[in-house]
């Protein structure tokens, strides 16, 4: 960032001492924002203001739609056909209200969204209520915005800066947060490292996507590095959707300006307002919020969920309280289909949450399932903290491609960047680390060299993957009859169902009760050490008082009495099976590439001889025995022991405090 760079976004941000009275400081990005691009697009336009007015003069009324005419003169892909801008406002104070009003009227209509998600209207008429239009117009107009002394590269920055520091001021939760430039430009090289000689082909046409896009910034560097970097000439088509209208509006603004297709930037979430439907991209890239809810579109994204692999979310759904894997979801059904005959590539940023979070079975293990048994990822990285201005957790970046290179397929990458990193001179807030070129260039190097090392490790997909095996033990019940046992029978539900069936009389049930709570009292004090002896005993009972219970009755009697002993003999069921005890059962995870009776013959039986495992409990898809689930232990992988301190220094460095603290306190006392 240079010199002209910060100063001109420290001007902007000082605009805000003219709202202090007037304003929350919540509030003033309500008014800076839109006003920063109203300049920008007025200092764009200066040059050609006249050529355009007297274009507009000589076809009004004469062309159905003069816009392109109008394009031409300006030489952008808007204009501005009104007679005033910012300086010609200043030179009528007492009528800048109804002038600037004729001065948003003249906009071409591509830039009357913009206008309309910023609310610009109605912040002129506060303004101008509370006599503040005309210093506001009068500030910015001290500001050269011009092409010639702001790039649009730069001005692009000057809008995330401007953000960032409002989010910051405003306390905005970690989630809230804007990629530093430096990981984009980490997440292209990967994209793009492979793709060289596909990029460089004459008259190459490639789409890049981002569906959760901010103000742009990812978009606008892959387009940078493919023009800069790879092919001068090539075409390259941004699309991106953003659900803040303020920062859509900033982006689209943006985009109009930079020359883009301002059509290919919607607004709205890309969950429930789908601004690409039927499109497939070639690039995918996208910073998504961490740990942010998705509650507002549940119903959108259910509704898909239940169509299956029909929709975008078929693979499953993650907590409602972290939506990272719907965005990837959705960005999978954005890849080109194989039958295109052209591959995705996606980069998407996460924390640590979807590498390991979800049981077996659950919605965030099922995607995981989903995404490494296709095929599509490809490799992580994993990030040092502290990259990001409103947060300093651990971030990742996954890559994912539609059809992987012949020596990757069947493979996942792993690197451990944490280490590569170089302190900032300043924090910008939580900001105090960035990824230099140099070690952008080094991560690159590992990515596309494929071979196993310190900081870089390579996995079969199965390798991931694992068998939940549900370990069952025998159940042991031994049956004492007791008081207190003999009078929850009197009350326990199975009996008062019985009193409303409709075959007694509620007056028979309770008859047939009380006989039951009288036989019980006849055993009162014995003891059965085996559940068989126990039945056979109450059959024996009830048959010979002619007493019939239904098999809820009898279920309910033998959990009243029922007590765990280890002593006791196992309990079987009908099927003379050994009953398990849900008490004791246990789970084992079992590498999907071992058979799971070999490992449970050498982890399990040994230590529990009488264990087995429940077969009846599959996995949906394949119908195995035990639940698979996938996971990615990153930290386990890379961890490196790290060997406790002596003793000996711990105890020097304890005594060291000691003194330290004796000598504060000597010196507080005298």
């Amino acid at each position: 960032m240079n010199d002209n760079f910060n100063s001109v976004t420290n001007f902007i941000w000082n605009v805000a001492d003219l709202l202090r009275d007037v304003y929350k400081r919540k509030d003033y990005p309500d008014v800076i924002l839109p006003f920063t691009i109203l300049r920008r697009l007025d200092c764009v336009l200066s040059e050609s203001k006249d050529e355009v007015l007297a274009s507009y003069q000589k076809y009004f009324g004469k062309l159905e739609d003069p816009s392109a005419v109008l394009m031409k003169a300006s030489g952008h892909n808007f204009y501005n056909v009104s007679k005033y801008d910012f300086r010609k406002l200043l030179s009528d104070p007492a009528n800048i209200k109804q002038n600037f009003f004729d001065y948003l009227n003249g906009f071409s209509a591509n830039l009357t969204d913009v206008m309309e998600r910023f609310k610009i209207r109605d912040r002129i008429n506060y303004l101008a209520e509370k006599d503040l239009l005309y210093k506001v117009v009068q500030k910015f107009s001290e500001i050269d915005l011009g092409p010639s002394v702001i790039s649009n590269h730069d001005m692009g920055y000057i809008f995330e800066e401007l953000i960032r520091k409002f989010n910051e001021a405003n306390n905005e939760e970690a989630g809230e947060h804007f990629t530093p430039r430096e990981i984009i430009r980490l997440m292209v090289e990967l994209l793009m490292s492979n793709d060289r000689n596909r990029l460089e082909e004459p008259g190459i046409i490639t789409t890049v996507y981002d569906p959760a896009c901010g103000t742009g910034g990812m978009l606008t560097v892959a387009k940078d590095h493919i023009i800069s970097e790879i092919n001068g000439k090539a075409q390259i088509e941004l699309f991106g959707q953003e659900i803040n209208d303020e920062t859509y509006a900033v982006c689209k603004s943006d985009m109009i300006i930079k020359g883009e297709n301002p059509d290919n930037i919607k607004p709205n979430s890309s969950f429930s307002h789908d601004g690409f439907p039927d499109m497939t991209f070639d690039y995918i890239l996208s910073n998504p919020p961490f740990g942010k809810d998705w509650n507002q579109d549940k119903g959108y994204i259910e509704d898909e969920y239940e169509r299956g692999f029909s929709g975008r979310f078929g693979a499953g759904l993650p907590r409602i309280d972290d939506g990272q894997f719907l965005f990837l979801q959705h960005m999978i059904s954005k890849m080109h289909r194989l039958e295109n005959g052209t591959k995705t590539r996606i980069a998407i940023v996460f924390n640590g949450s979807p590498l390991f979070t979800g049981d077996a079975g659950s919605g965030e293990s099922e995607i995981r399932r989903w995404i490494i048994e296709s095929d599509w990822l490809e490799a992580i990285i994993a990030l040092p903290d502290q990259l990001f201005y409103n947060t300093n957790i651990n971030t990742y970046l996954w890559i994912l491609s539609s059809v992987k290179e012949q020596d990757r397929k069947g493979k996942v990458v792993l690197i451990d960047a944490r280490d590569m990193f170089v302190e900032m001179k300043k924090s910008l807030g939580q900001k105090r680390k960035e990824i230099s070129n140099k070690q952008i260039e080094e991560i690159r190097n590992l990515y596309t060299s494929v071979r196993d090392g310190e900081k870089i490790k390579i996995f079969d997909n199965e390798d991931f993957g694992y068998r939940k095996l549900t370990i069952d033990r025998p159940l042991r019940m031994k049956f004492v009859i007791s008081e207190e046992g003999i009078s929850k029978v009197s009350s326990d539900k199975a009996f008062e169902k019985a009193k409303n069936g409709k075959r007694t009389t509620i007056d028979q049930q309770s008859q047939m009760q009380d006989s039951i709570v009288n036989l019980l009292s006849q055993l009162k004090g014995e003891e059965f050490m085996s559940k068989s002896d126990f039945e056979e005993k109450l059959s024996s009972l009830f048959l010979s008082n002619g007493i019939k219970i239904t098999a809820p009755q009898r279920k309910a009697i033998l959990k009243i009495f029922g007590v765990r002993d280890e002593n006791a003999d196992i309990s079987t069921g009908t099927d003379g099976k050994s009953e398990a005890d849900t008490d004791l059962r246990d789970y084992e995870n079992v590498p999907l590439k071992e058979d799971i009776n070999i490992y449970f013959n050498r982890e399990v039986k040994p230590f529990v001889p009488n264990a087995w495992i429940n077969e009846s409990v599959r996995d949906i898809k394949d119908g195995k025995v035990g639940k698979v689930g996938y996971e990615i232990p990153f930290n386990r992988y890379f961890y490196k022991f790290v060997p406790p301190r002596p003793l000996e220094e711990i105890d020097a460095d304890l005594k060291k405090l000691g003194n330290e603290i004796i000598d504060l306190l000597r010196e507080v006392t005298e």
